[in-house]
């Protein structure tokens, strides 16, 4: 799957066609997609080959050229067939993508040899209600959102937790994450980091005019509903920024943990701390990492007096 937008991906995509096909590795691309890269001509290996039916139904991974914004597309098709999905940054930050533009050959020879890693991401379901009537549901593994239509005007929302009341509040809105989703959207509202191997739902508050608007972290067992009171202004929810549920005044979102995970494949086995440094251009000057081990420093202090030269304490270079 490729951002369609960009120029640059489609050209990595033409490559990649190509590399995958040459190493014997069936490629599939949905219609749209092989107008848009030209697949008759960056695939000339039968290995090639438009998809008649839903993409990914036989499948063993998804590879996707793009932004999160792409990352999060192909795992709407993903996650119901349970296909892995591998995402290559060309994009601004990437945090779902597991490799670069420039280590396009590297990523095509991992999955070719299979030589990747499968993690899975916790996701949230959420349900519309209007009194008794279940008017819509949907999912997401970032974050479901729910924001004041008008620019103009706040909205009010209660907030309840496993079906206690725990605040009611005027503001531009309130953000229901996985940890996946707490370097998104939460984390820009002033959200934690959660990282990926904690089961956990984030609740933060967006610009509330209340002296309580701190950031939640909930278990992962807890029913989150938000109620948009009656008096409110209009109202707008949305499942991972991209599919948008009708929202009116005395409507409420229940979120829950996701019946299904989505499924990503990792090529490297760093942990998460290196991502969120590398990803956010994290300082880290001045680290010198663990403290020498007791022993080797009786070794070294022994080995130093005697031979007449003590250790010099000093700045580090």
């Amino acid at each position: 799957m490729v951002h369609g937008g960009r120029l640059e991906a489609i050209r990595a995509a033409e490559v990649t066609m190509r590399l995958l096909a040459d190493s014997g590795v069936a490629v599939e691309v949905d219609p749209e997609m092989a107008e848009l890269l030209n697949a008759t001509e960056a695939g000339e290996h039968d290995a090639v080959r438009v998809s008649s039916g839903p993409i990914g139904a036989d499948c063993e991974l998804v590879m996707v050229l793009g932004g999160d914004g792409t990352i999060l597309r192909a795992a709407e098709m993903a996650r119901e067939r349970d296909v892995p999905v591998l995402g290559v940054n060309l994009g601004h930050v990437g945090f779902l993508a597991e490799a670069e533009r420039d280590d396009l050959n590297a990523t095509v020879r991992a999955v070719v040899g299979r030589d990747y890693e499968v993690e899975q991401r916790l996701t949230i379901d959420v349900a519309l209600r209007r009194g008794h009537q279940t008017l819509a549901t949907d999912w997401a593994l970032n974050e479901v959102s729910v924001e004041k239509a008008a620019r103009e005007r706040m909205i009010e929302l209660t907030v309840e937790v496993d079906g206690r009341p725990l605040l009611t509040f005027a503001g531009d809105g309130v953000v229901a994450a996985t940890p996946t989703g707490s370097t998104a959207y939460a984390f820009s509202s002033g959200g934690p980091v959660v990282w990926p191997q904690v089961h956990a739902l984030v609740l933060v508050p967006v610009s509330a005019h209340t002296l309580f608007s701190r950031p939640l972290v909930i278990s992962p067992d807890s029913m989150l509903a938000i109620e948009v009171q009656p008096r409110s202004s209009a109202a707008v929810a949305w499942a991972d920024g991209r599919r948008q549920l009708e929202v009116e005044p005395g409507d409420r979102i229940e979120v829950r943990k996701g019946r299904l995970p989505v499924r990503l494949a990792r090529l490297h086995r760093s942990p998460f701390t290196d991502r969120l440094v590398e990803k956010f251009r994290l300082p880290v000057w001045g680290w010198r990492g663990s403290p020498a081990d007791p022993a080797d420093t009786a070794t070294d202090t022994a080995t130093d007096t005697a031979t007449d030269n003590p250790p010099v304490v000093g700045p580090a270079p």
